[in-house]
């Protein structure tokens, strides 16, 4: 889960051949399931966002995280 704090910015987000676009702001709360595939990016001010992870990320998996081609 994503919660942003402050700021603004936007994310990108595809799975399943389903993709979309949804606006980072203050309050704004989003899930990035298992799978995702997923860019973020700040637009002219700082973003923040709280991300919590559950079950707990698996620091130890070298391939839990890999890079993509996306959006941006």
């Amino acid at each position: 889960m994503w919660y942003v704090t402050a700021g603004a910015g936007e994310i990108w987000r595809s799975q399943d051949g389903r993709a979309e676009v949804t606006l980072l702001e203050p309050g704004t709360c989003l899930t990035i399931p298992l799978g995702t595939t997923f860019q973020f990016r700040a637009g002219t001010q700082e973003l923040r966002v709280i991300a919590v992870t559950v079950p707990l990320w698996p620091v130890d998996s070298p391939d839990e995280a890999r890079f993509e081609t996306g959006r941006w």
